[in-house]
């Protein structure tokens, strides 16, 4: 690779790092090329963006970023053979992983990147795969909203019904 190439690569990661909320550095480093085809296959049918970096280039890339001291954490994990994960969905490549590699060890996560929190290691899969998404978080705000309402308009609804029915009887009384 050469200069130019090396300083194009740490330009388009630093686009990707800075674009992204999401990432996750995985090593899939010991799956044949069928098995990678089809991760790569799953992961792109859940809008995941799989590329495989130099730890170098990747570290280069997050160290010319503005907030380079939010990613200081991943270094650790930039060694070895690294595929970054990026995505707009926090929990999507974790369950992808799980779901992809039953019993099998690889691929696996040697760390996340989740909105500035940092999860180390392979242990953190089902925490990651447990994650709520954006669109998950607001339908359960959105349900506990709704439940205080619908209480109320059941007992008015319910009220109306129990007055209706006190004065039917009340009238039926006098005739």
């Amino acid at each position: 690779m050469t200069r130019t190439e090396k300083v194009a690569a740490v330009e388009v990661l630093k686009e990707k790092f800075s674009n992204t909320e999401f990432f996750y550095l995985t090593d899939a480093s010991a799956l044949s090329v069928e098995k990678i085809n089809s991760l790569r296959t799953q992961l792109f049918e859940k809008g995941i963006e799989m590329q495989v970096v130099k730890n170098t280039l990747a570290r280069k890339a997050m160290e010319a970023l503005p907030n380079a001291s939010s990613y200081e954490g991943l270094f650790d994990a930039l060694k070895g053979p690294t595929a970054i994960l990026f995505t707009s969905v926090a929990n999507a490549p974790a369950r992808v992983i799980k779901e992809f590699r039953g019993k099998a060890e690889r691929p696996f996560i040697k760390a996340a990147y989740i909105d500035t929190a940092i999860y180390h290691g392979d242990d953190q899969i089902q925490v990651l795969a447990d994650l709520k998404s954006k669109e998950e978080l607001l339908g359960d705000l959105l349900g506990l909203l709704q439940s205080p309402i619908q209480t109320v308009m059941g007992g008015l609804l319910s009220g109306g019904n129990n007055i209706m029915g006190l004065l039917k009887a009340l009238e039926e009384r006098e005739g």
